[in-house]
């Protein structure tokens, strides 16, 4: 196993350069620390005795790549994650996007899907679901794959139910979902409304205008400069009056943008103003 502090700066800029004008996928500007944790790990996994192994792999292997690409994009999600998130969504901001006679919500960083579908939930339980369109996207398009079928494991339900009650819910979870031995699929109604697509925020620009946008816990992967480009995008996404939600350890504070946006009480929300 490589340590990460062995990991060299300059080989895995070197890799980082081939992995983008090879392929178009660009990491140059994801939190180095965050990298060297994914590489290493990579390292470990498919038991690279060495970092130049792994780039001869990535570089002289096309096939490679999307594993590369899923190892390096961290995919950690749930339903309704930090339910006093989504208790504010349900009480204060549903309300407001209730008054548009169409409602544009881009869910940036998706991944497997599990915020998605908690937000048509909640759209669904504020009456707003038929007047809405979804926009989820991710860079990687297996984990895409993966949130278009609504198939989630069996045995997380429990803990996204408690999530969902926590969150202000007070339906029947279960009655979202039907199982099947190890799994739990979703209604296909929860999707009608979706648009699942690749979209990568480090070279991707804005591409409609949106009332919502959420991506949470995606920005802490990124350094400084990169998430002040996604902001920009965001910001040029945003319909006036609309609202940006971050993750638990994001923040608009000390951005170029924070002056247009006034925070809501309590949460990672931003209104622009």
């Amino acid at each position: 196993m490589l340590e990460p502090d062995i990991l060299k700066d300059e080989e895995i800029t070197l890799l980082l350069n081939d992995v983008a004008t090879i392929y178009g996928y660009d990491f140059r500007q994801y939190s180095r620390a965050s990298l060297k944790r994914r590489l290493n790990r990579i390292c470990l996994v498919d038991r690279f005795s060495s970092f130049a192994e792994l780039r001869y792999r990535v570089v002289n292997d096309a096939s490679y790549l999307q594993h590369f690409v899923e190892e390096i994009t961290v995919n950690v999600t749930e339903m309704f994650r930090d339910p006093s998130f989504y208790k504010v969504l349900r009480q204060e901001v549903m309300p407001r996007l209730g008054t548009y006679p169409l409602i544009r919500i881009w869910i940036a960083g998706c991944s497997t899907g599990e915020e998605a579908y908690s937000i048509a939930i909640l759209l669904k339980e504020a009456n707003l679901y038929h007047k809405s369109l979804m926009y989820a996207t991710d860079i990687n398009p297996t984990v895409l794959e993966k949130a278009v079928t609504g198939i989630f494991p069996l045995n997380h339900m429990k803990a996204y139910s408690e999530n969902y009650i926590r969150s202000g819910g007070s339906k029947d979870f279960s009655s979202y979902y039907i199982t099947g031995y190890d799994y739990a699929r979703f209604d296909s109604t929860l999707s009608e409304r979706m648009i699942f697509s690749t979209h990568n925020l480090v070279s991707d620009t804005s591409f409609n205008e949106f009332q919502l946008i959420l991506c949470r816990n995606v920005l802490i992967y990124f350094d400084k400069d990169l998430q002040e480009r996604v902001f920009k995008v965001f910001d040029e996404s945003l319909h006036n009056l609309g609202y940006l939600a971050l993750g638990t350890k994001e923040t608009l504070r000390f951005s170029a943008i924070e002056g247009h946006y006034r925070q809501v009480e309590g949460e990672k929300i931003w209104r622009k103003h």
